[in-house]
């Protein structure tokens, strides 16, 4: 099964249908599923890497956007249905491990498959949330905002079709979880949560990542990695961690001439 074909939901780059488990991404505000491509290439042939594609971001952008975190989680709480015959690790960055963990409070709502585990990078916890109103800030300050969390959102500030084309998403994706509020006095999950942090991640400290340890009972570890906000951009010590935690073997890398 390639969950493209099944889902306008879902990327799959390379199809691994004998796949012993699944790995699957969640982007983070304004970004999209190609963010996690290169990670394909970095997974052993019995991982296939699934990155979710939101509506109205890269191929989908003819779509409505959703700006609202229920009926997103709604949608993707039903569209993952078919991924579930297999053990899977639930991987979010930023926006993205909000959304991944109201996915898994869903499915166990609906007495569906959990994944085997939930990690949640550069997020702080639920009970931590603070919200914001960088979305309604105008253009050069949101671009400002951008600048400073991730060096590649420079180019926007340069481009007028760029901005044009990327500004839209990332506002809306800002409103998304800016407007977020998580449900309080929920009972914590039955799984193990790992959080993943930068070392210089300027917006999001150790205690409020460490706090994601009180919205799961299966055990809890926080990882820290080198960098900022977008630490696991190019870094692939991550996909190490994540293949750790899988059980599965890790990459053997090609040494440095």
């Amino acid at each position: 099964m390639n969950p493209s074909r099944v889902s306008p939901w879902f990327r799959c780059y390379q199809p691994r249908p004998q796949a012993k488990r699944r790995l699957i991404c969640l982007p983070h505000a304004g970004g999209s599923a190609s963010f996690y491509r290169s990670w394909c290439h970095l997974l052993p042939t019995d991982v296939e890497l699934i990155a979710v594609q939101y509506p109205g971001h890269e191929d989908r952008l003819a779509e409505p956007m959703m700006d609202e975190m229920g009926p997103l989680a709604d949608k993707l709480a039903w569209q993952i249905r078919p991924l579930l015959d297999r053990p899977y690790l639930l991987f979010g960055h930023s926006m993205g491990a909000a959304v991944a963990h109201e996915i898994c409070l869903r499915l166990r709502e609906q007495g569906l498959r959990l994944p085997e585990r939930l990690v949640v990078s550069a997020r702080e916890a639920p009970c931590r949330h603070r919200g914001g109103g960088w979305h309604l800030a105008d253009d050069e300050a949101l671009l400002e905002e951008l600048s400073r969390l991730d060096e590649a959102a420079a180019a926007l500030r340069t481009s007028v079709e760029m901005r044009a084309l990327f500004l839209p998403a990332i506002r809306n994706d800002y409103r998304l979880i800016e407007t977020y509020r998580p449900r309080a006095g929920l009972p914590p999950l039955p799984l193990p949560i790992s959080a993943f942090i930068g070392h210089a991640d300027a917006e999001l400290s150790q205690d409020e990542a460490a706090a994601w340890s009180g919205h799961g009972d299966g055990g809890f570890e926080l990882r820290g990695f080198f960098g900022g906000h977008f630490y696991l951009r190019h870094n692939s010590a991550v996909v190490t961690a994540l293949l750790q935690l899988m059980g599965e073997p890790e990459p053997a890398w090609p040494s440095t001439p």
